[in-house]
């Protein structure tokens, strides 16, 4: 299974992304990852990211779905085992994604009640995937 997340948005700050470059690293080790950031201000850039037919997209969104960890690792493992072989996870900016983009959404999800910057959000997101998929393999990490 391949999961691509897509950022809505550069990540400037340099913590951040060294954060983020590390679970994504930790990641790999379980799944192929693909990681595309977008400026907010392009409509053209939007286009050029390819959403495959059959692909399960996966909206963060305050108003989603709340999920506790075992619970989203068990809904990824699902997934996976469902067959499915790629999973689009949208991460928008201050203003979110355009409507056409979330429109196709197969599922919005809610990191927490709380409001994050959206550069803490993805890594967020990371760290809750590579938690998932160390869940799933029985990894010591969630403990």
């Amino acid at each position: 299974m391949r999961i691509k997340l897509l950022f809505l948005g550069k990540t400037r700050r340099p913590e951040i992304r060294v954060l983020l470059e590390d679970y994504a690293h930790r990641l790999r080790r379980f799944t192929e990852l693909e990681i595309h950031e977008v400026r907010e201000d392009s409509p053209a850039a939007l286009r050029k990211i390819a959403m495959a037919a059959g692909a399960t997209v996966v909206l963060l969104d305050a108003r989603g779905k709340h999920m506790d960890s075992p619970r989203f690792a068990a809904w990824l493992g699902a997934s996976r085992d469902r067959g499915v072989r790629e999973i689009i996870f949208l991460c928008g900016a201050a203003k979110g994604f355009p409507p056409a983009m979330t429109d196709g959404a197969n599922i919005r999800i809610s990191l927490s009640p709380l409001t994050f910057s959206h550069e803490l959000a993805r890594v967020m997101l990371a760290e809750q995937l590579y938690r998932a998929f160390a869940i799933l393999a029985g990894h010591p990490y969630p403990k």
